[in-house]
């Protein structure tokens, strides 16, 4: 892979600035075309006609909706798993625990790749891997639990590959409001391809009659990602579109850029909320369909799975419709809102996400609450709290590419994506499930208290919201700052604090003195 350091991809004339609101466009004058690019500016900067950026945009929304789909169609079959390798709570719960700790854990690494090296192979040779390691797990015999962690933990690589890296190429396609509603689109894929995952899983375990193959799907489709990936996928030079200077951008050492990241108030808190999104989610998307289904075994409408057979599926089915149009509806009006408060607001962002975390939470605690007496009530009240909860997606991957510089991005992502599984959703599955175990510890077993156990676990969620929404919140005091420096340093006008040049010693006046290699000539 051939380094990125070199100035000749990023050399290219800069024609636009950063998310310019329509108010400063209009300011400036000029044509425009898209909610703020200046017209046929992106496409003589990227090299990349408007339909091709399009078409690559969709190619990337269909793999995030296969990497969706795979990692929840575990939780889509999760009776069936339980049942087949004879485990409990905190097992189970381990099974996204591992996934979510490997996909942490490698995010780091593809982010300084992405940022330096050809991402188009990257992502190629990562889902490729991500999807011959989910193959594989669908042929683990039944005594072997532990090689089916393992398979999980290795599922992160390909992931870990793609998350860092897509929404950096759509930053290097489109700005203003255009970047908003394709990463709008892209995250489209998150709930929608979670929502799959459990219909797809479930409806295939009852077609096949055996739930490996529910494991079976996303592999296909990922080798039809690869070749889309080969034949669509051209890719833009980092940062071209956002720069008014014509020299190349400055890349810092990993460490340097780490330290900025950590300096930088709207990237660590919005973060930190998005940690509260990934902790709510997480415990929800694994444990939601099978405390539905205890909740039909306790009030008698369901009977239970037999060992070695296969479970039914109507609750992973219904919650996975309701993830899907949640989905939908909550990304697309999370973006709306904020496009059109940012008018007014310029710090709509951060609040709208605040809003919908806020506002999620008492939802999400009255479905747990109501779950005994009336279902109707409790999906009612999932449809509204996942809903709310939705609004999130896109708006924080917008806050995040424009408050930080484009040679940071990857890593940005990768470090945003540590932060918020390591508090979120690596431990969150796993923290339920141990819960759950405790309570039902030394109580004579029922139905009723395998609800109960789960039901008082799953409220720890609703808090998470509340912590979240305060972190947005703080965010929106800082916003309008840090994105100002972002855009004056893509654009070569505002200079970031040089790097401690390394020292050499050299002879001075009869005696040694260190020196700046720069200052010796050789």
């Amino acid at each position: 892979m051939a380094s990125r350091r070199g100035p000749h991809p990023d050399a290219a004339p800069f024609l636009s600035q950063a998310d310019e609101t329509e108010e400063e466009a209009a300011a400036k004058g000029g044509s425009r075309v898209g909610g703020g690019q200046p017209e046929g500016g992106v496409q003589a900067v990227t090299g990349i006609s408007y339909p091709r950026s399009v078409m690559i945009v969709a190619v990337l929304c269909y793999i995030n909706l296969l990497n969706y789909m795979d990692r929840f169609t575990v939780a889509g079959i999760l009776p069936d798993i339980e049942s087949f390798f004879r485990i409990g709570d905190s097992s189970t719960g381990l099974l996204q625990t591992v996934f979510i700790s490997s996909y942490m854990v490698l995010a780091p690494i593809f982010g300084y790749l992405g940022d330096r090296y050809h991402r188009k192979r990257l992502l190629c040779l990562g889902i490729a891997f991500w999807s011959a390691v989910t193959l594989g797990s669908s042929f683990i015999p039944q005594e072997r639990f532990w090689l089916l962690l393992v398979t999980r933990g290795l599922v992160g690589v390909g992931e870990a590959s793609y998350s860092t890296i897509a929404p950096t190429i759509i930053a290097d396609l489109f700005v203003s409001d255009q970047r908003s509603r394709m990463l709008a689109f892209f995250y489209f894929a998150v709930p929608v391809g979670s929502g799959l995952g459990y219909i797809v899983g479930s409806k295939v375990k009852d077609l096949a009659e055996d739930w490996h193959w529910a494991l079976r799907v996303t592999p296909v489709l990922g080798v039809v990602a690869v070749v889309l990936l080969v034949v669509v996928l051209r890719e833009p030079p980092r940062g071209a579109v956002e720069r008014l200077s014509d020299s190349s951008l400055r890349y810092t050492s990993w460490a340097a850029d780490l330290r900025a990241l950590s300096r930088n108030r709207s990237f660590v808190l919005s973060s930190l909320g998005f940690t509260a999104v990934a902790f709510v989610t997480g415990s929800l998307a694994l444990w939601a369909p099978a405390f539905l289904y205890r909740s039909c075994l306790a009030t008698g409408q369901s009977r239970p799975c037999p060992d070695g057979d296969t479970c039914s599926s109507q609750e992973s089915l219904i919650f996975g419709l309701i993830t899907c149009v949640t989905g939908f509806l909550g990304v697309g009006a999370g973006v709306e809102i904020s496009q059109r408060l940012r008018r007014s607001n310029p710090r709509a962002d951060p609040l709208v996400c605040a809003a919908g975390l806020l506002g999620s939470a008492p939802f999400l605690f009255l479905a747990l609450v109501c779950a005994q007496g009336s279902n109707l009530a409790t999906y009612v009240f999932i449809f509204i709290g996942e809903t709310l909860l939705s609004l999130n997606w896109a708006i924080v991957a917008d806050i995040l590419l424009y408050v930080v510089v484009p040679t940071r991005r990857s890593t940005a992502e990768s470090f945003q994506i540590v932060m918020s599984h390591l508090l979120g959703d690596a431990g969150s599955p796993y923290l339920i499930g141990v819960i759950s175990d405790r309570i039902q510890r030394g109580r004579p077993p029922s139905y009723l208290l395998e609800f109960r156990s789960l039901q008082y676990a799953l409220m720890l969620s609703a808090f998470a919201g509340v912590l979240g929404g305060g972190f947005f919140l703080a965010t929106a005091l800082f916003i309008q700052g840090d994105r100002r420096r972002a855009e004056l340093s893509a654009q070569g006008l505002l200079q970031e604090e040089a790097e401690p040049e390394e020292r050499i010693v050299v002879p001075k006046r009869g005696r040694s003195t260190k020196v700046p290699v720069s200052s010796v000539l050789i």
